[in-house]
């Protein structure tokens, strides 16, 4: 039985040990195209969240029925069956949202960090470790993808929460202006980019300075343990 200790291992390996975009780089592609605000990244963070648990929780349910040699085409004809009827779902209750990323819906099934997890993953444990590997890896991906939107649309446009309407329905909302107006190049491709440099530079930076801070007390541990 997999104890409180390992799931805690495994939530903290997707949301930020072994985040997809942070750590892996997966699934640039709808992560620096979609991501020119908030409301754009919530809604395929969510989409890819949820793909990547169900893919996860029927692949390895299925594991021991899905012969090796075809086994990748199966993954693929899993994901691309959620994915439709994540589609489905986007464009009949939110269509404004579901227009809005347009074609990076379908191509969450070329999502490299979905077939890798059922490879590598979901494949090989039982269901429930499953399930909470594509919890975790899809909730560090989908929070990756608000926060590098929240970031891009707060400097390219000056505000904060713009078009929750796709969302929740009724007349367009401004959202929370900051200031009067944005520096242009954060939503534009090259600022996608230059985001998310960012981010991964502040994540190693924050890793670097946990580990500065681990190593003296070792050190200290060491000497009081082994006195000369």
């Amino acid at each position: 039985m997999t104890s409180d200790t390992q799931y805690r291992s495994i939530f903290h390996a997707g949301l930020w040990q072994d985040n997809p975009g942070l750590v892996q780089l997966l699934g640039l592609c709808p992560l620096l195209a979609v991501t020119t605000s908030f409301i754009n990244g919530l809604g395929l963070g969510l989409a890819t969240l949820i793909v990547l648990t169900l893919s996860n929780a029927l692949v390895s349910a299925t594991r021991r029925l899905i012969r090796p040699e075809i086994r990748i085409p199966m993954y693929v004809l899993i994901i691309s069956s959620l994915v439709t009827c994540i589609e489905m779902i986007f464009l009949a209750w939110f269509p404004d949202l579901g227009r809005s990323l347009g074609i990076f819906i379908p191509l969450i099934v070329t999502n490299c960090a979905i077939v890798a997890r059922a490879e590598v993953f979901a494949s090989r444990n039982r269901i429930s470790d499953s399930i909470i590997d594509g919890l975790s890896m899809g909730g560090g991906f989908a929070l990756l993808l608000m926060a590098i939107g929240a970031f891009r649309e707060l400097v390219g446009q000056g505000s904060i929460l713009s078009r929750l309407d796709m969302l929740f329905g009724g007349a367009p909302m401004a959202g929370i202006s900051v200031v009067d107006s944005g520096f242009l190049l954060a939503i534009l491709p090259p600022g996608a980019f230059i985001t998310l440099g960012l981010f991964v530079a502040l994540k190693n930076a924050i890793d670097l300075r946990r580990q500065q801070t681990t190593r003296p007390m070792h050190s200290n541990t060491f000497r009081q343990d082994n006195p000369q």
